[in-house]
């Protein structure tokens, strides 16, 4: 049976998730968002209201479709015990025994191998890899292109830059930006932004 989908956001990143919702035959509500006005139109949907309006619609399904990790931990606490939705584009590439927690993201061509944990909120993007037993806490940002090698860890909040790499075997700490086309080869446990090749930390 089809799931009525409200997307939270309504930016470039929510016309993504929009696409999945309605390519997985699922239903497409409307979009909640603070700087839009209610009911006008927005990507083939409408506005329905700020994000404190998730409560007039108790028998829906909910995706915050905002980038920013830290906003989407906000709101998702905010909305409380709401069901949320998980987006998995149909060209996904999903392997055995993975688990995506609740209201993460998995876009289009991207590629989750064997035993490898999702957790809630996460975005997956666009072609993107995450190899064999990775371990992506809540609120993680894998972005277009970036490959995570097998046994790879993610603290909370982590994001990867469009087409950074990280090597086999590392842990990387919550709070940590890797930036575009970083490589990660040694494991890091202080937050803050790293880039280069191989990644150095921004002072």
């Amino acid at each position: 049976m089809y799931k009525n989908v409200i997307v939270v956001g309504a930016g470039g990143h929510a016309k993504v998730i929009a696409d999945i919702v309605r390519k997985s035959g699922d239903n497409l509500i409307g979009f909640l968002d603070d700087h839009k006005e209610p009911g006008s139109a927005f990507f083939d949907g409408f506005i329905l209201g700020d994000t404190e309006s998730y409560g007039e619609y108790p028998d829906a399904q909910f995706i915050i479709a905002i980038g920013n990790n830290a906003i989407r931990e906000t709101i998702s606490k905010k909305m409380g015990d709401v069901s949320f939705y998980t987006a998995i584009h149909p060209t996904a590439v999903i392997g055995e025994g993975v688990t995506i927690g609740e209201g993460s993201a998995v876009m289009a061509n991207a590629v989750i191998n064997a035993d490898a944990a999702i957790g809630a909120h996460c975005i997956i993007n666009t072609a993107s890899v995450v190899e064999h037993d990775g371990k992506l806490a809540s609120f993680v940002h894998v972005s277009p292109g970036a490959a995570l090698a097998g046994t790879v860890s993610l603290g909370e909040r982590a994001h990867i830059g469009i087409g950074a790499k990280i090597i086999q075997n590392l842990e990387i700490c919550a709070d940590v930006l890797v930036g575009a086309g970083g490589v990660v080869t040694t494991s890091i446990t202080e937050p803050g932004t790293y880039v280069g090749v191989p990644v150095r930390k921004v002072k």
